[in-house]
């Protein structure tokens, strides 16, 4: 009855076949949950009406970016809804204002790429950008190997604080757009009633009643990507509901689109690998390392390297890392060539002068650069 319910409300695909409950109880961690079936929407209207015939049947839903997840988070028994394969579009490139809007099945790379026409990116980037979706980023706040560069043009280096705005449905189908509110917005919604007023009026109240946890129980650091993000609640965070979803899995919401901010794209790159004895010691320089602002920092250490050469991958890439047992990844941009190589010629003439002087291997041949990078991707 649920799937012949589905079938009449929803204009994508609906699957319940053996192979597509399969295909979909697993994502990339070591889970496995059979589904009760699988609903690829086709637009905004499409998921409202699948939720609907979820609600009436009284089954739970999971909303799954590209299955990327680690720890579990795309699988269910329940009905999951893949927006990947028909709710994918950028719909809007704003190069003025540095925004974005897209839907949230839209692939990382297919935004970046649309983006790049017009000289600028959007920040954070998981390995997996070629595959990974844009709402998947929203609900896992994910950060990736260039997020750091958005902390030289934003508040942050994660999903969360690129987000504006969200396009949102509750479970019981109350649609409405989420973002920074201001006191005088927030009295408005609150008075205004309804179940986007009841669900505001509760937040800030659980805001009112927590507010010195918020406070001082959140920790100030640069990647905090654990649990709900609450303390965008505060007054002083603007009432942001949308940075308190973002993060929450899914859990409370699903996303039907999403507002990004967009930065620079410094698309000219030269990369720099350091080696070093362990991972501690690579650890301990990235402080410094930071300090010369590069667009992109990561970290392998001789446990990932062993995975890769045991599998039989790419054993030509791993050649062209420097001696070491741990490496760090940093790449510098500009808007030209020579820009970006002496951001890089800078951090080395420093590391010799350093008392840890780590192994260097200096690549300003992009196609080398790529070969490098894919050693990180393929560890993953």
């Amino acid at each position: 009855t649920l799937e012949s319910s589905l079938r009449a409300a929803v204009r994508g695909d609906v699957r319940f076949d053996d192979g597509a409950r399969a295909a979909y109880s697993t994502d990339a961690s070591n889970y496995r949950q059979v589904p009760i079936g699988v609903v690829c929407p086709r637009d905004a209207d499409d998921v409202i009406a699948a939720l609907a015939v979820c609600r009436t049947h009284g089954v739970p839903i999971t909303s799954r970016g590209g299955g990327t997840s680690l720890a579990g988070q795309a699988c269910n028994a329940a009905v999951i809804f893949d927006y990947s394969r028909h709710f994918n579009r950028v719909v809007e490139i704003d190069p003025t204002s540095r925004t974005a809007r897209v839907e949230p099945g839209c692939i990382l790379d297919t935004l970046r790429n649309a983006a790049a026409a017009h000289g600028v990116t959007f920040g954070p980037d998981p390995a997996t950008h070629n595959r990974n979706t844009v709402g998947g980023m929203v609900v896992n706040n994910s950060c990736g190997v260039h997020s750091v560069m958005s902390q030289f043009y934003g508040p942050g280096p994660l999903t969360r604080h690129q987000v504006i705005e969200l396009d949102v449905v509750t479970y019981d189908g109350e649609r409405f757009t989420v973002g920074a509110t201001s006191a005088e917005q927030l009295n408005a919604i609150v008075t205004t009633g309804g179940r986007r007023g009841e669900i505001y009026r509760a937040l800030s109240e659980l805001a009112e009643r927590y507010d010195n946890e918020l406070r001082t129980s959140f920790p100030d650091i640069p990647r905090r990507v654990s649990g709900y993000n609450l303390d965008a609640l505060l007054a002083e965070q603007r009432f942001d509901v949308a940075q308190a979803l973002v993060g929450s899995e899914g859990t409370c919401v699903i996303v039907l689109g999403a507002t990004v901010r967009l930065m620079p794209a410094m698309p000219q790159r030269t990369l720099v690998v350091l080696g070093y004895p362990d991972v501690f010691v690579a650890a301990d320089q990235v402080p410094a390392i930071m300090a010369h602002r590069p667009v992109g920092l990561e970290g392998m250490d001789a446990l990932l390297i062993d995975a890769i050469r045991a599998r039989g991958m790419s054993p030509e890439y791993l050649a062209m890392l420097p001696e070491g047992s741990a490496w760090l990844l940093v790449e510098f941009g500009d808007d030209s060539a020579e820009g970006s190589l002496a951001q890089a010629q800078r951090l080395i003439d420093a590391l010799s002068r350093d008392a840890v002087r780590p192994s260097v291997r200096l690549s300003r041949d992009s196609a080398e650069s790529r070969q490098l990078w894919h050693v990180r991707e393929a560890a993953l």
